[in-house]
């Protein structure tokens, strides 16, 4: 299900007309040659979540948004706007029913050359149908 979650997550995030539109991709791991603004999964792990009749999977997700600024308010709009989305991800998936979605934390960082990096986690909780 942590795979299924993964390509669920970034096909929601990709078809966002106003991400779309602010970021030059979004995609499962971080682009070799992609200009900034870009997010990507980081990282993402899954423990059992299975009841007795179902399975499923508590699966955190890390993303990572990379992008242009010497403030740290630069990324703020952006990174608003990622987490205002994954909020509205449909619950009944293709592979799984999301049960429930929670943000766990962000950290923002300075980078060399004006750039910024913003790591996003979450917790989504996913049973099989």
């Amino acid at each position: 299900m942590e795979i299924a979650l993964r390509a669920a997550l970034i096909d929601w995030l990709r078809t966002d007309p106003a991400l779309s539109a602010r970021l030059n991709a979004v995609v499962e791991e971080a682009p070799a040659r992609t200009a900034l603004p870009w997010l990507a999964i980081s990282a993402s792990a899954s423990t059992d979540w299975s009841v007795k009749d179902r399975p499923g999977r508590e699966v955190r997700v890390a993303l990572e948004l990379n992008c242009r600024g010497d403030r740290p308010d630069d990324a703020a709009a952006l990174t608003a706007a990622i987490e205002a989305r994954i909020a509205t991800i449909p619950p009944m998936q293709a592979a799984f029913h999301l049960a429930g979605t929670t943000f766990l934390r962000a950290r923002a960082e300075q980078r060399a050359n004006n750039t910024r990096a913003v790591l996003i986690e979450y917790r989504f909780r996913l049973m099989a149908h």
